[in-house]
């Protein structure tokens, strides 16, 4: 019986929590959670019947997935902690962004680590994640982080040097359509009617034409075209589109991201 140990007890681990529960892959009395704040272990505790520390050694000994849902900016300190408890029975799953397997790998010694990169609509079981393996992850400790992942919404294998991609595209990608989705909202109060109207009519826009390219296996561009009548109302908001750049602004928006994420892992 697989036992899974979060270290990290946050939004993201609650989403993967709420989602592993749910499709009851694992029972509560088989899932652990550390974290340095009691009350958010509190609320934890109280809403799955889980089992709570603020120890996350406790965690590593009494699991054998250790998922590190932590920050970048702690998970070497963390890690640092509990080596000592780590053996190769042990499957480890990271979240943390710009953080490679190889570091990991050096860090906790010659154990199976898959790297994940999650991203925050979990929150409502329509996130987007990628998993790729370290040089010691066989098939079933990938086939695991995928069946734990797919509790949380869509999951892809990648190889890990197009992490800090997917990283700009998926992990901060969320927060980019947040933009326009309210930019489109806010235009349209602009030009007379109350926002909230306008944020509604612009988010399920957003919805339902990204369940359109999910969904209708036509391409994007096909689709443009779809909407777009020559010389009509659509075609006069594409060329605006076009004479603005939009495609390089978003290029660059990703190119930055992904930068970033890379600068990350070198810290």
């Amino acid at each position: 019986m697989n036992k899974l140990g979060f270290i990290g007890g946050g939004k993201m681990a609650s989403a993967i929590l709420n989602g592993v529960i749910k499709s009851k892959w694992l029972s509560s009395e088989n899932i652990y959670v550390s974290d340095k704040n009691e009350d958010a272990l509190a609320i934890l505790k109280s809403k799955h019947n889980i089992n709570i520390t603020t120890d996350n050694a406790e965690v590593v000994k009494n699991c054998n997935i250790i998922l590190f849902a932590v920050k970048p900016f702690v998970i070497r300190e963390i890690m640092e902690e509990v080596k000592a408890y780590i053996t190769q029975n042990h499957l480890v799953l990271s979240i943390a962004a710009g953080i490679s397997t190889k570091t990991i790998e050096e860090t906790i010694g010659d154990v199976a680590v898959v790297r994940i990169m999650p991203n925050t609509p979990a929150l409502v079981n329509a996130g987007m994640s990628a998993i790729c393996g370290g040089k010691n992850a066989k098939k079933e400790h990938k086939q695991l982080a995928l069946e734990i992942f797919k509790n949380v919404g869509e999951v892809i294998e990648t190889e890990e040097k197009y992490i800090d991609i997917i990283t700009a595209i998926s992990g901060s990608g969320p927060a980019f359509y947040y933009y326009i989705i309210d930019e489109i909202a806010k235009a349209g109060k602009k030009l007379g009617m109350d926002y909230d109207t306008c944020l509604k009519l612009s988010a399920q826009t957003a919805l339902g034409s990204a369940k359109m390219i999910m969904q209708s296996g036509i391409s994007p561009e096909q689709l443009i075209v779809n909407v777009t009548t020559p010389g009509g109302c659509t075609a006069v908001g594409n060329e605006v589109l076009k004479d603005n750049k939009v495609s390089d602004i978003m290029y660059e928006t990703i190119e930055k991201t992904a930068k970033k994420a890379f600068e990350l892992g070198k810290k």
